[in-house]
């Protein structure tokens, strides 16, 4: 990773003198890939391992606790909203540092609740935090910085995200063998505050390049490209996918155990799709260079639905559905650098921060919304090979909705 964060130092294209190229900090590239990993390892991905523990110390239900961090999840989307448009006027640094901040504050307050309602006002403060220090807004800073090679740059950024729960949650769970759910939670906000609040307040103090035009083709005003009906679409397309892909995500263990499979072989299976998906971001640079905006958005969307629906028809052997969870797994890397280019393809990277947002903003809310739904569907469909046939139609759905999502001068 050091070797391609030093590529994407070195001018690519013979323009030394590029004044874009001089432009890049440095010291951004690797201080975010630093705080991907970290702020999704603590905020995100240690909640699943200190769950139990947190309900069978406090009494809580699961489903209320789940509910808690299911509303962080709708906060982040919501707010991620007036984030991107803080990030196109003024940068990230202040909105980054100050999210920083909050995380702590936020899983202090979680840490240490005597009751539900302070429980859910942490949650709160972690979901304003994670809209603030996800992707989207690293997304938006790489986008404005390195334009135009900045896809390798959100790759680099995500395969860094992608390491968040191999190095977290494993540290979670041995933190939780020694102290209590709120200790441990008091230690990982420490960490946090370390490792997020120094990185994002010093590496990110660089000029902020003003915004480009947007170009010729699609030069609108970000209020009639949020009108337009390719930005609907496209918006229509990823909340849909967004939603199948995380309720297959969540619900791939359940199917497996119910096809008679032991909870370790469902836990391999989802594990190893996990690594596809860090393999799957690798090729979308390669991707993006050889195919269109249309064609690449449909057809990734559609594989997610085929990947979907190979899922709720291979009941086995087992080396076949390994397979089958890398390849969704890769599809799924790719749909998150999918969304992250949405906007720069279409529409170029002057409103960026604005326009991404209001992209995200549904799309968050529907992985949230994704465990609950399809545990109470699964039921209702007669179990969840009958669930992940609904949902690879879903994704179907949104990859016809797809073919209009682009503006009629970059279509295919």
């Amino acid at each position: 990773m050091l070797r391609l964060v030093t590529r994407l130092d070195t001018p690519s294209h013979g323009a030394a003198t590029d004044t874009r190229e001089r432009s890049r900090p440095r010291a951004v590239l690797p201080a975010l890939c630093l705080t991907q990993i970290t702020g999704w390892g603590i905020v995100y991905y240690a909640f699943p391992v200190l769950n139990p523990q947190i309900t069978a110390a406090t009494g809580w239900s699961a489903s209320t606790t789940m509910a808690a961090f299911s509303l962080a999840l709708v906060v982040s989307g919501i707010a991620g909203i007036r984030v991107g448009r803080i990030i196109d006027r003024h940068g990230p640094r202040a909105i980054m540092t100050a999210g920083s901040v909050t995380g702590v504050l936020g899983l202090a307050v979680v840490a240490l609740a005597p009751n539900l309602t302070v429980f859910f006002g942490g949650w709160i403060l972690a979901g304003l935090a994670m809209s603030a220090t996800f992707y989207q807004p690293a997304f938006a800073a790489l986008t404005r910085w390195w334009a135009p090679d900045h896809v390798r740059a959100l790759t680099i950024v995500t395969l860094a995200g992608g390491l968040a729960s191999t190095v977290f949650a494993p540290l979670t769970a041995v933190l939780a063998d020694h102290f209590t759910w709120r200790t441990t939670y008091l230690v990982l906000a420490a960490i946090l505050a370390a490792l997020t609040i120094p990185a994002h307040a010093l590496a990110l103090r660089a000029p902020w390049p003003p915004a480009p035009p947007a170009p010729t083709a699609t030069g609108h005003t970000p209020r009639a490209v949020i009108r337009s009906r390719p930005f609907l679409l496209l918006g229509l397309a990823l909340t849909l996918s967004a939603f199948a892909m995380y309720a297959v995500v969540v619900t791939l263990v359940p199917l497996l155990v119910e096809r008679g499979y032991t909870t370790a072989q469902a836990a391999w299976v989802l594990g190893l799709g996990g690594a596809g998906q860090t393999l799957g971001r690798t090729l979308y640079a390669s991707l993006a260079r050889r195919t269109g905006t249309t064609t690449r958005t449909v057809v990734l969307i559609a594989l997610g639905s085929l990947t979907t629906a190979a899922l709720a028809v291979t009941p086995g052997p087992y080396g076949l559905l390994i397979v089958v969870s890398i390849v969704a797994g890769m599809v799924r890397g790719n749909l998150t650098l999918l969304q992250a280019t949405a906007v720069t393809d279409r529409w170029g990277t002057r409103h960026y921060g604005r326009l991404s947002g209001l992209l995200g903003a549904p799309a968050m809310t529907a992985s949230a919304l994704a465990p609950f739904a399809a545990a109470a569907l699964a039921p209702t469909f007669g179990g969840y090979p009958a669930l992940f046939l609904m949902l690879a139609a879903l994704a179907g759905t949104a990859a016809v909705i797809a073919t209009g999502s682009t503006p009629k001068g970059l279509a295919e």
